[in-house]
């Protein structure tokens, strides 16, 4: 199963190359490990004097990066001596944070092959490995086990459909034996862990919701947002893809609601598209000034990285791709008490289930089921209800990171 496996990886990477010629994401996956080990090397030579300690922590994506963020920053804080690598699977996460001043190297991960799994880490020499969420890489693993480094999985989430619990999954159940230690996020994955006699696991949850949690105590003010607001309610649209717009347009050009777009694509191609279904008066925040913004019924975000903010300023919560691939960062929005509605593409998150379950989230399948929902919550003492659960769920779901950290610490001490 090994050599298939291995196999597959480099059908896989032949196939990424192929697809760079006309693909940008796929050029920037390669590119972007060009002359990698190289540049490891230097780095590391620049950056590794004296006897710190090196834990590495590797995310796919973005999503991943948030739920590794806090504790990167508990490390730092608690060992500031302590030397953080920061690696992306995906050009959407490494090429967003590849600055960030969190880790004191930021690089892709190469492709899983034996010789490049030894490679890297005979020159990173990590004390303590930190996977986030879902990466499962056989060969780096492996090797990690077999050098006796701590290696940990934190703010997992198991389902039953997955392949380390179908019959034929035993090479990558094996996987789940080379950590030290794996952190899930629910009682459900804790339990399918131990029915499949994977033992050395416990519920910490998600660590995300310390980090939503912490920048919500002290967001980012925004003069133009808080102008375009007034006295009105918002509805915070985030994150929406095509498949979501085809209708949010619609449902926008026929009710009196104030609103804010902040799509997943921000190309000029794709805000272009939003502004020419728009009949109201539209404005790009890039292009937003104090009276044109008072003038605008529709806000459309045109740049990345401020909407975890913006929700401050909403009422309600519209999180884009429920209708494709899966719904986007719920916790972003709810944090502030928003009642968040989405697509039915939601199962993969707890924290949507649940909401769901108790009634501070709420799932639609097209636009007439969002218009009903929306008015339901014109109600206050409806609305107000969906909000107290989202705030007391916030309160009931903090304080994964110490957790984990109070495990973790006894390794770098």
């Amino acid at each position: 199963m090994t050599f298939l496996y291995n196999l597959a990886i480099h059908a896989y990477v032949l196939a990424i190359r192929i697809a760079s010629f006309f693909n940008p994401k796929a050029r920037k996956w390669i590119r972007g490990r060009r002359g990698i080990f190289e540049e490891l090397e230097t780095q590391f030579d620049v950056l590794r004097a004296g006897s710190s300690r090196y834990v590495w922590v590797h995310a796919a994506s973005l999503g991943e990066f948030e739920q590794g963020r806090p504790i990167i920053e508990a490390i730092k804080r608690k060992y500031p001596d302590t030397k953080i690598l920061l690696t992306f699977f995906s050009p959407s996460g490494y090429e967003i944070r590849k600055d960030y001043k969190g880790a004191d190297w930021v690089f892709y991960l190469p492709a899983d092959t034996p010789r490049n799994a030894c490679r890297f880490l005979d020159i990173v020499q990590p004390d303590l490995v930190i996977f986030i969420k879902y990466e499962f890489w056989h060969n780096y693993l492996n090797i990690l086990k077999l050098r006796n480094v701590p290696t940990f999985l934190i703010s997992a989430i198991f389902r039953e459909k997955q392949i380390f619990f179908r019959p034929y999954g035993q090479f990558f159940k094996r996987m789940l034996t080379c950590f030290q230690h794996i952190f899930v996020q629910d009682e459900f994955s804790l339990d399918l862990l131990k029915k499949n006699t994977v033992t050395h696991a416990s519920v910490a949850g998600d660590t995300r919701m310390d980090r939503v949690y912490q920048l919500s105590r002290h967001p980012k003010q925004f003069p133009l947002i808080e102008a375009f607001k007034g006295e009105n309610d918002l509805l915070i649209c985030g994150s929406t893809w095509r498949e979501d717009e085809v209708w949010l347009l619609d449902f926008l050009n026929q009710k009196n609601v104030k609103s804010i777009i902040a799509p997943h694509d921000i190309s000029e191609s794709h805000i272009r598209y939003i502004l020419s279904n728009l009949k109201g008066k539209a404005v790009r925040y890039s292009q937003a000034n104090l009276e044109t913004i008072n003038e605008a019924k529709v806000l459309i975000i045109d740049n990345i990285g401020i909407l975890s903010s913006i929700y401050q300023y909403g009422k309600w919560a519209y999180i884009g791709g429920g209708f494709g691939a899966s719904i986007h960062n719920t916790q972003e929005a709810f944090v502030y008490g928003l009642p968040v509605i989405f697509g039915p593409k939601y199962h993969k998150f707890k924290e949507a289930v649940d909401l769901l379950a108790q009634g501070g989230g709420f799932v639609v399948h097209s636009g007439a089921d969002f218009e009903v929902i929306f008015e339901k919550l014109q109600d206050e003492t409806t609305y107000q209800k969906a909000s107290e659960v989202c705030l007391n769920y916030v309160e009931q779901n903090k304080g994964a990171t110490a957790k984990v950290m109070s495990h973790i610490s006894v390794f770098l001490n």
